[in-house]
Order: structure tokens, then C-alpha cells, then sequence
């Protein structure tokens, strides 16, 4: 069945002297007519009642009309949101790691939804990762680069974490010279058993020997116990910069490099708003410290 046909049926329907619906879709009355005969042999129904106001559906027709419209629509509705993913507008949900999500993106997305009032962001920033190949994100920010998965991949920016504690933690201890002062000190980190990327477990790599004495999977609420003179710890220093009381330990011996990556899935990696939000965030994490 020629979908132009149907198409053309439902021009007639609303307009049923042909000499309108000709003069609207831009073809003779006969043309129109023969094409209206071919497919009600093909139907094997009548559709129209030929009288002096024109062509006036039959039983068949009305019946026929509702199932058309509803085709009508439907081909309307995917025209639209062809249209949606290739202009900047729609819903992006972004996955990203608490810290980097709190203290920057957050902070930033006013300035994003300016530029792009259309163009609407969920930011599920956790301590933990939010799964793209699982669709619980349409793109996610990755302390490693994925290794499987239907994904698209580019490199955000590298960062540094480095030890820090507030003066109203040092200046009521014994100083900070080598590594082994450090047991003689509050310790701030991560729950062991709730650390979920091989990336976070900066005391195996700087202090070994070390455990921290205050946990917390936050790294927000390590930053806040740091900042309040809790204890020392290891932070990002893009999270440090936002307290500039604190001090950095043994810059020269400690210090940890980091990357960021950002994987968006292959489905929906080509849509306009996913392409602005991703040219966004590598511009905003481009000279990360």
C-alpha cells in the first residue's frame, strides 16, 4: 500500500470538492480521483460517496480516516523527535564523581543552561560510578578510562590531589617534616570497603603502612573534616583551592596525578545537545591543577 495514497485520502477527506484538495496538494482533480479509485481496489472497499458537495466518506472511509490520522500522527511524532536530536534541546542525564560534580559542574551548568536554554540536565553526582552501558546516564565522568562497553571516550583533563590540614589542626601538633610524622597524626580518607575505583586508594600509593583514623566514602565530608581542623588528608587541589587557609604537607614527596574521562554512549553520542554538553566540560576541566 503507497503511503502517498493514504495521504492523499486523507487530503480528500477534508477537503472533499477535489477542486480544493487539488489546488492544496498541488495535483489535477483527475489525478487525484484515479489515485482514490486504485486504492479503494486495493482496499476492496468504497471510501467515498460521489455527490454534488463533493466526495463524502462512506462507513469504510470514517474508519479508514481514524486509523490514517493515527498514522498521521505517529509519522509527526517521529519527524519531531528526528528534529529534537539534532537541535539543542532535550533532557541530559550526566553522571559524575561527587567532588568534581559538587565543587565545579554544579556551580557551572547556570552558565551551560544560558548559552542553551533549551537543553535540561539531571547531574547525579554520588560517590560512586552511574552506569552509561547500563542507560543510567547518558554520559558519565570516570576516574579510569572504560575498557568495554558501547561507548564513545575522550579525555576530560588530568588533576592532582596532594596532603592537606587547616593551621588549627598543625599549629596545636607536632610539625609535619617527613612521612613518618605522619603516625603521630589524625589521618582523613575513605572507608576501605567502600571505595569503588582502585583510583581513590591514594594511601596505598603515598603512605603505605597508613590507614586513616576518620572515614567517610564522601570525599566532600573528608574536605570538610580537613577544613575544620579534624585531621590531614589527601585531596584533589581543585577541592583545596576552595579553602585557602589550608595547608600542603611535603609537597615534594606527596603528591598523586589523576584523569578524568568522559564516556557518553554510542546511541546517543552524535545527538546535537550531548556534542554541546561534552565540547562544555572539556573546555571547564581543561586546565585543571
Amino acid at each position: 500500500m503507497n503511503w502517498d495514497d493514504l495521504k492523499l485520502f486523507l487530503d480528500v477527506s477534508r477537503r472533499p470538492k477535489l477542486e480544493e484538495a487539488a489546488a492544496q496538494i498541488h495535483l489535477d482533480a483527475t489525478t487525484i480521483s484515479r489515485r482514490i479509485k486504485r486504492l479503494e481496489q486495493e482496499l476492496g472497499v468504497t471510501l467515498f460517496e460521489r455527490t454534488r458537495r463533493g466526495h463524502v466518506l462512506t462507513v469504510a472511509g470514517e474508519k479508514l480516516v481514524a486509523r490514517v490520522e493515527a498514522m498521521e500522527s505517529a509519522s509527526f511524532d517521529i519527524l519531531a523527535e528526528r528534529t529534537s536530536e539534532h537541535s539543542a534541546e532535550g533532557r541530559i542525564r550526566l553522571g559524575v564523581t561527587e567532588g568534581l560534580g559538587s565543587i565545579l559542574i554544579a556551580p557551572a551548568l547556570g552558565d551551560f543552561k544560558q548559552l542553551h536554554p533549551k537543553i535540561d540536565i539531571d547531574l547525579i553526582a554520588l560517590s560512586g560510578f552511574v552506569s552509561v552501558p547500563k542507560r543510567q546516564a547518558d554520559m558519565s565522568i570516570l576516574l579510569a578510562r572504560p575498557s568495554s562497553g558501547r561507548l564513545k571516550v575522550r579525555k576530560l583533563s588530568d588533576y592532582s590531589l596532594h596532603l592537606y590540614a587547616a593551621p588549627v589542626y598543625l599549629d596545636a601538633r607536632p610539625p609535619v617534616r617527613t612521612r613518618d610524622d605522619l603516625q603521630h597524626h589524625t589521618l582523613i580518607g575513605y572507608v576501605d570497603d567502600l571505595i569503588y575505583s582502585a583510583q581513590l586508594r591514594y594511601f596505598d600509593e603515598l603512605l603505605p603502612g597508613l590507614s586513616p583514623d576518620l572515614c567517610s566514602p564522601s570525599i566532600v565530608a573528608q574536605f570538610e573534616m580537613v577544613s575544620a581542623g579534624a585531621g590531614v588528608g589527601i585531596l584533589p587541589t581543585f577541592m583545596a583551592r576552595r579553602d585557602p587557609e589550608l595547608r600542603r604537607l611535603l609537597a615534594d614527596e606527596l603528591n598523586v596525578q589523576r584523569a578524568f574521562w568522559l564516556a557518553v554512549h554510542e546511541d546517543v553520542a552524535s545527538l546535537t545537545r550531548n556534542r554541546l554538553l561534552s565540547d562544555f566540560l572539556v573546555n571547564l576541566l581543561r586546565d585543571l591543577p
